[in-house]
């Protein structure tokens, strides 16, 4: 079993920047893939990102260009850097690690609220 826990929301001006960070701990060379997703009032689930084991990233067209997801190895820890920030991007943002067997883990999420 994999465990997730975001951090680094908050509020921030539109144009601003976020890094969002998902440390995973647990059974560790199980874990295939991480993704970031988003959920907004009104709105589907979004994936905004991923990044596969082997490190190949993909990413949304609403955040293409804006955002970079990373990752740490020694810190156990998944990235999300968000830049040029809009109103639209305000969401709770979740953190997903895919396991090559097992069922997917979910962090709790963390806020982000794009705002002047």
């Amino acid at each position: 079993q994999v465990q997730v826990e975001e951090s680094g929301g908050g509020l921030v001006q539109p144009g601003g920047s976020l890094r969002l960070a998902c440390a995973y701990s647990g059974n560790i060379p199980n874990i295939q893939l991480v993704s970031w997703h988003r959920r907004s009032p009104g709105k589907q689930r979004e994936q905004v990102a991923l990044i596969t084991r082997g490190g190949m990233t993909r990413y949304s067209e609403n955040v293409k260009g804006r955002f970079s997801i990373s990752r740490d190895d020694a810190k156990n820890t998944v990235y999300l850097q968000m830049n040029n920030l809009k109103p639209e991007d305000s969401a709770d943002y979740y953190c997903l690690a895919v396991p090559y067997d097992g069922p997917d883990s979910w962090g709790p999420g963390t806020q982000v609220i794009v705002s002047s």
